[in-house]
């Protein structure tokens, strides 16, 4: 049995917290059946990106009329374009695999790891080598999640894909049922629908993406029915092959209305050839024998920890998915730094959400801090609030981005209480504001310093000058012209 001071279960951002304990000297261990950077590398954030800057390519091509230039999509090599995307990630895997192979004071255990004890994992090598068990005075629970499947009756007679299939398909579904209204949803609904496919987007709530601010909400749910047809306000009940219907291939999706808000709808039945589940993820943690340990976990199988990120088990952490708080890969950086402090500096240090930004890549761009409109007004707390839109700024008139805006969220004092931004750049643009309020800052940290003219950083300048109790205003308003 091999003895390790750290022991990680999980290649993705929790592998950090293993290389930086080995650059102290500490022996560490690393346990991963899969490709080494977590699911945004190669089944997630990257990938998916990649996917949307080409459906963004293809908008902005036909979108160049409006600036009189004559341009148009002459065809798309879908396969090639998966493909490029597919080597590019999984080769910075594999370098990740060879970094870690040749550093010194790191083991990387290929293989499924679970717990015997509470410092014991048995991992079980995807070589079929048999199982070894390995020991560590500190372990890490970092194995994410993956894609949640829905109880559909009838989901098991049927071919489907998870948000982790769609990424790398050789061909372009021709018509697709996407279930699940969430930011995942939402998203590759903008791709497919952007590259030709015939859209249906199923979401429970009234609206998509229906946790961020309602502002931001609408303005997704109204930009995503250019498209694809919008079910707001419904479930998926049934699925089933579309040859029982004799109807030919496919599946048909028998989706009736929810109790989120759609009171009085109709079912509809929806064909396609392909159905595509964004129901958002799950943990892996139903892989780890934690019923071995003292760790303890919520009825949705996330793991229990204390502000430091210490579980009920001294010396047992956790960062990233597992834990549920952020699902997001800066989310588990942010709390791979927080673990890294913690149980290489015993610094304490504990964990604040309060500034953590996340962005959603539709179109438009959607990108927000703090807490939303809807938040502040249940907890009864005082606010002010500044919307602005983008053609206040001269380079979104210029843009003709004019659909876009910045809200901005205030206390009586000038707190910063939350931003959202929905537009071009809009999680770039987010951030001077995310580095004020991670500071402790006012608005007038944001409204005080000089902002680039012409610049899309007007929009946020503006907005946040509404709030400011300054004298004086210098901020840019081209809404007059937009408005001619």
């Amino acid at each position: 049995m091999e003895a390790y001071d750290i022991v990680v279960l999980g290649g993705g951002s929790g592998s950090q917290v293993a290389t930086a304990a080995a650059e102290r000297g500490l022996e560490a261990a690393v346990v991963e059946p899969g490709p080494l950077g977590g699911a945004c590398i190669t089944r997630g954030c990257v990938p998916s990106k990649a996917l949307i800057h080409r459906a963004d390519v293809v908008e902005a091509v036909r979108g160049a009329e409006a600036f009189g230039i004559d341009a148009g999509v002459h065809g798309v090599d879908y396969d090639g374009i998966t493909d490029a995307i597919h080597d590019t990630v999984y080769a910075k895997a594999d370098n990740q695999t060879s970094s870690m192979r040749e550093a010194a004071n790191v083991t990387l255990c290929r293989g499924e790891g679970r717990f015997v004890d509470d410092r014991t994992i048995a991992v079980d090598p995807d070589d079929g080598s048999g199982t070894a068990e390995i020991t560590g005075e500190t372990v890490v629970i970092a194995v994410g999640g993956r894609p949640m499947v829905p109880p559909i009756d009838g989901l098991e007679g049927v071919g489907y894909l998870t948000s982790d299939d769609a990424l790398f398909l050789d061909e372009r579904p021709d018509e697709l049922v996407i279930v699940g209204g969430g930011y995942i949803g939402a998203e590759l609904g903008y791709f497919f629908g952007a590259l030709g496919a015939d859209i249906s987007l199923v979401g429970r709530s009234e609206r998509l993406v229906p946790r961020e601010d309602e502002a931001v909400s609408t303005a997704v749910t109204e930009s995503l029915a250019d498209y694809c047809d919008v079910y707001t306000g419904y479930e998926a009940a049934e699925v089933e092959p579309a040859d029982e219907r004799q109807s030919g291939e496919g599946i048909v999706v028998t989706a009736e209305p929810s109790d989120d808000g759609n009171d009085g709808g109709e079912t509809v039945e929806l064909a396609a050839d392909d159905l595509l589940l964004a129901t958002g993820r799950r943990p892996n943690t139903d892989t780890l024998a934690l019923e071995e340990t003292g760790v303890e976990t919520d009825d949705k199988g996330y793991v229990e920890t204390d502000n430091r990120l210490e579980t009920a088990v001294d010396g047992i952490w956790v960062l990233g998915d597992v834990i549920g708080q952020q699902p997001y890969k800066h989310a588990a950086d942010y709390e791979a730094q927080v673990v890294m402090r913690n149980v290489l500096d015993d610094a304490s240090r504990t964990v604040d959400y309060e500034a953590m930004p996340h962005a959603i890549f539709t179109e438009p761009r959607v990108a927000s801090v703090g807490q939303t409109e809807g938040d502040l007004a249940d907890a009864g707390r005082e606010y002010e609030v500044a919307t602005v839109p983008y053609d206040a700024a001269p380079l979104g008139l210029i843009l003709e981005a004019g659909d876009g805006f910045v809200k901005a969220l205030a206390g009586p004092d000038g707190e910063i209480l939350g931003c959202h931004i929905v537009g071009p750049q809009a999680a770039t643009l987010l951030h001077e504001v995310v580095v004020a309020m991670d500071g402790g800052g006012t608005v007038d940290d944001v409204a005080g310093p000089v902002h680039v003219h012409p610049a899309l950083n007007e929009v946020v300048y503006a907005a946040f000058d509404e709030l400011s109790s300054r004298a004086y205003s210098t901020a840019p308003d081209w809404r007059d012209v937009g408005d001619g």
